[in-house]
């Protein structure tokens, strides 16, 4: 069973301190060592939540004490992180495109591709998204996909990520993820010297 209560005494040196349950009653001894989140040091006036033991000589101490609102924080924390990975991954991408093309290892126009197929993968899933709330004719998967093999990923994971769309249908995001990667090793292939060859013929540069 576990306790609420706050901090009313707390020695930052020694790593103790006293507890008064919030139904009242004796001060309960609490040890630093107790705490599951130890990177937060204790202060007097924290709301604490904890379960009661006992030591050597019987005397009342908490154990698996942990502070009001820790787990709560902790995971808002890893959402966040978690909300924040798609961005990450899209930005990194094409900050690598962007940079190959400075490199002179990828031509300009590739570039171009990728950022203006992303802008419209963004659009498509932005349309999609309103029609399905008014309840009007949807834009079809396979083009929503076939933006992305071409090189709107990027910009459809932000679509997904900023509009909450397809995000929650399994099949739609293996397809999505399989092309991803499809279109990641093209471009791993034009990176190569005989892709790059072969690219640069196909656009007439010399």
């Amino acid at each position: 069973m576990r306790y609420q209560g706050k901090i009313t005494r707390w020695k930052d040196e020694q790593g103790y301190g006293f507890i008064t349950p919030n139904q009242g009653g004796a001060e309960v001894f609490v040890h630093i060592k107790s705490f599951a989140h130890r990177q937060r040091r204790p202060e007097v006036g924290q709301i604490v939540t904890y379960e009661l033991d006992q030591d050597q000589r019987g005397r009342r101490q908490a154990r698996a004490t942990d502070f009001v609102g820790a787990a709560k924080n902790a995971r808002n924390s890893r959402s966040t992180a978690a909300n924040r990975l798609p961005l990450l991954i899209a930005g990194l991408f094409l900050a690598f495109v962007a940079f190959s093309v400075l490199a002179g290892k990828l031509p300009l126009a590739l570039l171009g591709l990728y950022t203006g197929a992303s802008l419209v993968a963004f659009i498509a899933y932005a349309i999609d998204k309103s029609a399905a709330r008014q309840q009007r004719r949807r834009t079809q998967e396979s083009t929503l996909q076939l933006l992305a093999l071409i090189g709107g990923w990027p910009g459809a994971l932000i679509a997904q990520n900023r509009l909450r769309h397809k995000t929650s249908k399994a099949s739609f995001l293996v397809v999505f993820w399989a092309c991803v990667l499809l279109n990641c090793a093209a471009l791993g292939l034009l990176l190569t010297p005989s892709g790059s060859r072969a690219l640069k013929t196909a656009l007439g540069v010399a």
